[in-house]
């Protein structure tokens, strides 16, 4: 029997876009953050990326091709304006999000990563990453911290 989140996750195999979504350039909301429908699979998640500000968009392509290349199979979906990676039977493990300087990653389980990523969290479990524009950015750790994240059981929002 399938769960909510499997349920929810195999509509990425179904449905790629949302009403609304194909032509149209989406809103920026406050930081620059794409306002982009909430559907499920690659293309949604594609629009997002390609809705980000400036440097924003290169940072987002890739990390997308990061996540893809270390969790091949993994599922997509843009929920609450935001990218979200997960594992059909475990749920959600990662998302992105725009801010005015800065792109955040949040590891739904990263207190359970090691090492740790660094930003703190009000929830116990979730730790974040904020890249900046001239951040040096360690595409070796990152893909670590993304494979160890979705071999944990994820969020099932």
């Amino acid at each position: 029997m399938r769960g909510r989140i499997g349920e929810t996750m195999a509509k990425a195999h179904r449905k790629s876009t949302s009403p609304g979504q194909v032509g149209t350039k989406p809103a920026l909301l406050s930081g620059g953050n794409p306002q982009i429908a909430k559907a499920y699979g690659d293309a949604p998640v594609q629009a997002y990326i390609a809705a980000m500000p400036g440097w924003k968009s290169d940072l987002g392509r890739r990390l997308d091709a990061l996540i893809e290349r270390t969790v091949p199979g993994m599922h997509k979906a843009v929920k609450w304006n935001s990218p979200f990676y997960g594992i059909e039977s475990q749920g959600w493990f990662l998302s992105l999000h725009c801010f005015t300087k800065y792109v955040k990653v949040a590891f739904f389980r990263g207190a359970l990563l090691h090492p740790v990523p660094p930003g703190a969290s009000k929830t116990r479990d979730t730790r974040y990453l904020d890249i900046h524009e001239d951040d040096e950015f360690d595409e070796a750790q990152f893909a670590d911290w993304v494979k160890q994240a979705s071999q944990l059981p994820g969020e099932r929002l």
